[in-house]
């Protein structure tokens, strides 16, 4: 079958990956599409050091194909999205619904595909780039089969961690005030997670005067194109700042930019071993520094709600797509994302 491999030096689309049948708790997925996310380029450029050779991606959705024995919540022909959070569900993480923090969920790469060549790893417990995966069960969430699965896909990764981080970390209360740094797929998320919330305020920060139109359109109030002129809109500074590139520097300035009893939270994923500065005593007024893995999800019952949210007309998914790239078009649909000529491409098969 076709997927996207890294072999630590090239990434390439490969017809001869085999992988094998579900086990116990597992469940096959025949992937339809999946968003490429910077986490997967990061993969490629060594932000992310990851064992190779490994199938990329990890933000997908398609049809069950078949399941192992034990799952009983989704079945053959199930339109699902996946999480790529396996966690083991009877940690004391798990049984306190912080699935996040499950120590089996991080760092156990599986090895779950083949090539001729030996053993190919699973990136992210997902591998979305590939034509079908095997998932734990947990990770398999249900969805309705009128969601266009090209928009479905964007909930496992895009919508989680962003709208997630609003609700879940930040916990963003009616009438805050929010900055948004970054507004690629995880930045138009984290603007519409603030308007669910009711934030009064949402500023939009982005070196790219082209993406005004799309902030603005999933909930930014204002859009600015430097944070030099955020104190000017909100002089005290704001309730919550995310950081969504992975800039030390940015992530510096979102400290600076808040007001007391302020929170930055970081979701950009800087290089491995970066390092940020700042004033102790600016952080004394009950400022915080929060970090947010997978916006802090619990998946089962937040890509449910937000799919939900999705039919009524209230959280946006079509508009995430800005482009379709099949398979074979990776290397276009990876320059582009680099480029940041679109917000989220999705790769078709």
């Amino acid at each position: 079958m076709r997927a996207v491999v890294f072999d630590g030096s090239r990434t390439e689309v490969v017809g001869d990956l085999a992988v094998r049948e579900p086990g116990p708790g597992e469940v096959l997925v025949a992937i339809a599409a999946a968003g490429l996310c910077h986490s997967d380029l990061s993969v490629v450029d060594g932000t992310i050091p990851f064992p190779v050779p490994v199938v990329l991606g990890h933000e997908g959705a398609g049809i069950v194909e078949a399941v192992g024995a034990g799952v009983g919540h989704v079945a053959p022909g199930d339109h699902v999205a996946l999480s790529t959070l396996a966690n083991c569900g009877t940690c004391p993480d798990c049984d306190r619904g912080r699935p996040t923090m499950c120590r089996r969920a991080i760092g156990r790469p599986g090895t779950p595909f083949r090539r001729d060549t030996g053993p190919v790893h699973q990136f992210a417990a997902s591998s979305a780039f590939a034509e079908r995966t095997v998932v734990k069960a947990v990770q398999a969430v249900r969805i309705p089969p009128d969601i266009p699965l090209t928009s479905a896909a964007l909930l496992g990764c895009a919508v989680l961690t962003g709208v997630g981080a609003v609700l879940n970390r930040a916990r963003v209360e009616h009438g805050d005030t929010v900055v948004v740094i970054g507004t690629g797929g995880i930045g138009l998320n984290v603007l519409q997670g603030s308007r669910l919330a009711g934030a009064a305020a949402v500023v939009a920060v982005d070196a790219n005067p082209a993406k005004e139109a799309a902030a603005r359109r999933f909930g930014a109030t204002e859009f600015l194109t430097s944070a030099e002129g955020v104190r000017d809109l909100l002089p005290t500074g704001a309730d919550h700042v995310f950081e969504c590139v992975g800039r030390v520097e940015l992530i510096e300035r979102a400290v600076g930019l808040l007001d007391r009893h302020g929170q930055a939270v970081l979701l950009g994923v800087p290089p491995a071993g970066a390092e940020a500065s700042f004033p102790v005593s600016t952080l004394y007024l009950d400022k915080s520094i929060l970090g947010c893995r997978y916006g802090s999800a619990r998946p089962q019952r937040d890509i449910a709600r937000y799919a939900d949210l999705y039919r009524q007309g209230r959280l946006l998914l079509d508009e995430l797509v800005t482009a379709v790239y099949p398979l074979e078009a990776f290397p276009k649909a990876a320059t582009d994302t680099q480029e940041g000529r679109v917000a989220r491409a999705v790769l078709t098969f």
